[in-house]
């Protein structure tokens, strides 16, 4: 279960499969694009964020987003292009720049159709960091469809291990296809470490084999795995203004911040959803405590216990969603529209479960359009504001 776009949005808001996307994992066939990028077939390589018993979730995540953080610093980081478009090599009539403008078209389709709201925001973003994004939500899409998609029941920890693999070979310039060639060249271009990339295959392995989680402390790190991580892809694509005198660390846990809070609120908009699948992706421990258990959760009954408890997690939820706030008024300008826009427009999930009498066991609490009209102008209005101006606001809230 993984919420992904760009800071914001969920892969399972739109429920039609990506057939045409799903990965082939088995034997890849080499692509027409080219023989300078060389299309591999290798197998195993495994990564996870961090694994110290000691430490907690919060200070292993954190040690990855100064990693992060630390490469968008480094403005003189010598970088070998992955894809030398230079090097105009024809194939079947079409160059590089034909396949890779072709990949980057496709991964554009794909966003316009699966999360037009935040598609539209980002033509307002430079054409090259439009295409980076494009490239990198396509990817975020294609790994979460591994486990929620139509093929879902087929995957198998080592067809991770070879999505984990391909990975490494995309950051080394060697693509399986048009959408892994988008990827590819955008990494070579922005300063994006493969670690958020590989953390979001680990958050997908957690899927196949845990179903519950004891404490806060071990939710908090699934869903760093697979929504926190995309903003730690994202940032470097969408730049930090100019006028920000943040450091570049509080920009980054901004938008670690908003990938949990999307991801929180996915939780507690699929409580029925997920039961009917068997899992329960709730504080086991805060459930205990509230005097409620899984068989509670199975039955779907609202009861006192339940509003009282579901009050509580949403609190939390938009506390991530006020951290959040405080960063995206420090990315550049072209970019803060669609971040902005889709943030608004996530957390009046909340607002619905509270309006469904928090009952997220039948109802499913989503955005009207109207509401989605309302909030676009506002959005845009943030969106214009400098960022010392907006973020000295937000903090006086």
């Amino acid at each position: 279960m993984s919420g992904v776009l760009l800071w914001v949005v969920s892969p399972k808001e739109n429920a039609n499969s990506l057939l045409s996307l799903m990965p082939r994992i088995g034997s890849p066939r080499r692509s027409k694009l080219c023989s300078r990028l060389t299309f591999s077939t290798g197998v195993l390589a495994y990564s996870g964020a961090v694994a110290h018993p000691i430490r907690s979730s919060e200070e292993m995540v954190y040690e990855v987003v100064l990693k992060q953080a630390a490469l968008v610093r480094e403005q003189s980081r010598i970088k070998e292009r992955a894809l030398d478009l230079d090097e105009r090599i024809e194939t079947d009539g079409l160059s590089n720049w034909d396949l890779l403008n072709q990949a980057y078209d496709r991964c554009g389709e794909v966003c316009a159709e699966y999360a037009k709201t935040f598609y539209l925001g980002t033509l307002l973003m430079t054409p090259e960091r439009r295409r980076a994004v494009w490239a990198i939500y396509v990817w975020c899409r294609r790994t979460d469809e591994l486990v929620d998609g139509p093929n879902a029941s087929y995957i198998t920890p080592k067809a991770l291990d070879r999505w984990e693999k391909r990975l490494t070979d995309l950051f080394e310039g060697r693509p399986y296809d048009l959408y892994d060639a988008a990827l590819s060249d955008t990494v070579s271009k922005y300063p994006v470490d493969i670690q958020p990339f590989k953390d979001m295959v680990e958050g997908m392995r957690l899927d196949l084999r845990k179903s519950r989680y004891q404490n806060f402390d071990e939710l908090y790190l699934y869903c760093y795995y697979v929504a926190g991580t995309v903003g730690l892809m994202s940032v470097p694509v969408m730049g930090i203004s100019p006028e920000s005198k943040a450091s570049t660390e509080t920009v980054y846990n901004a938008a670690l911040a908003l990938g949990i809070a999307n991801q929180l609120t996915n939780i507690l908009r699929d409580v029925g959803e997920d039961a009917r699948r068997g899992r329960v992706y709730l504080p086991q421990d805060e459930l205990a405590q509230a005097g409620l258990s899984d068989d509670d959760i199975f039955q779907g009954k609202v009861t006192d216990k339940w509003k009282m408890f579901m009050k509580g997690q949403i609190k939390r939820a938009r506390m991530f969603f006020d951290e959040a706030e405080k960063g995206v008024s420090e990315l550049n300008s072209a970019s803060r529209w669609p971040v902005w826009a889709s943030l608004l427009l996530y957390r009046q999930i909340l607002d619905a479960i509270e309006a469904n009498g928090y009952d997220n066991f039948t109802k499913r609490a989503y955005v009207g359009k109207a509401k989605k009209l309302v909030s676009l102008p506002v959005a845009y209005g943030r969106a214009v504001i400098g960022p010392s101006k907006l973020t000295k606001q937000l903090v006086s809230r």
